[in-house]
C-alpha cells in the first residue's frame, strides 16, 4: 500500500514562488493501477518525481508498506529507486547500444539480482509482454514505438518493485498501441501486485484505470 499525505513543493522562479505540489493527499493499494489526469504545468511531473524520490518534498509523507521514503538519505533513495520502483516514459528511454534483452538486464544488475538468475528474468519479463527471443535480441531502433515501450514495462517490473510510474507511456504511440501498453501495465500490475501511477492526458486511458485522480495547479481530488 502506498499512502502519500500532505506533500508539498514549492520552486522559487524569477517570478515568484510556483507552488507545483499542494498538501497532496492519496492512496495506492498492490496491485491497482491509479491515472493522475490534469492539462500542462499543473504538477503531474512533479508528483511523480517525488513519489520516484528523483526530488525531495519540501514537507508531507510518502509511506510504502509502513517504510517511510520522503525523507531517506542518498543512499537509501538510490537503494529504493534501484530496487523498489520502476519508470516507464513516453520518450522509452533505452539504452540504444544495448539489445532489449540486454537491457532489462541492466535494470537487474541495479537491483543487484544474482548474476546467474539475470538471463530467464530478462527472458520471462519480454515473454510476458509479448516479446520472443528474435525481438529481445534486437536493439532499440530494429523496434517499432511499440514494441520499445513493450521493452521499457518489461524492464520496469523486472526487479519485482513495489511502486510503478509512468509518465504519458502512450504519449508517442497511436491509439490501438496504446490501448494494448495499457492493457499491459494492467496485467503486469494484477500479476506481480505492484501498484502503478499512469500520468496521461488522455481520458480514455484513464478511464480504463481502477481510479482516477486529477491535479489541478498542485491540487489533487479524486474522480467518481
Amino acid at each position: 500500500m502506498l499512502n502519500v499525505d500532505k506533500l508539498n513543493k514549492t520552486f522559487k522562479t524569477d517570478g515568484g514562488e510556483v507552488h507545483a505540489v499542494r498538501d497532496v493527499s492519496f492512496h495506492a493499494a498492490d496491485g491497482e493501477v491509479v491515472a493522475i489526469i490534469g492539462a500542462s504545468g499543473s504538477g503531474k511531473s512533479t508528483l511523480l518525481s517525488l513519489l520516484g524520490l528523483l526530488d525531495a518534498p519540501d514537507d508531507g509523507s510518502i509511506d510504502m508498506n509502513g517504510t517511510q521514503l520522503a525523507h531517506l538519505d542518498a543512499a537509501g533513495r538510490t537503494k529504493y529507486r534501484s530496487r523498489q520502483v520502476g519508470f516507464v516514459f513516453q520518450a522509452f528511454n533505452l539504452i540504444p547500444n544495448l539489445s532489449a534483452k540486454e537491457n532489462v538486464k541492466l535494470a537487474l544488475e541495479f537491483a543487484e539480482w544474482p548474476r546467474e538468475d539475470r538471463d530467464q528474468r530478462a527472458e520471462e519479463m519480454l515473454t510476458m509482454v509479448g516479446l520472443g527471443p528474435d525481438k529481445a535480441s534486437r536493439r532499440p531502433n530494429k523496434l517499432s514505438g511499440g514494441e520499445q515501450q513493450r521493452v521499457a514495462i518489461a524492464r520496469a517490473f523486472a526487479a519485482q518493485p513495489q511502486l510503478i510510474l509512468a509518465d504519458e507511456p502512450t504519449g508517442s504511440l497511436d491509439r490501438a498501441t496504446g490501448q494494448k501498453i495499457v492493457e499491459l501495465l494492467r496485467n503486469a500490475a494484477t500479476t506481480q501486485q505492484t501498484t502503478v501511477l499512469v500520468v496521461t492526458h488522455d481520458e480514455k486511458i484513464a478511464k480504463q484505470a481502477d481510479r482516477r485522480l486529477e491535479i489541478e495547479d498542485g491540487v489533487l481530488t479524486e474522480i467518481a
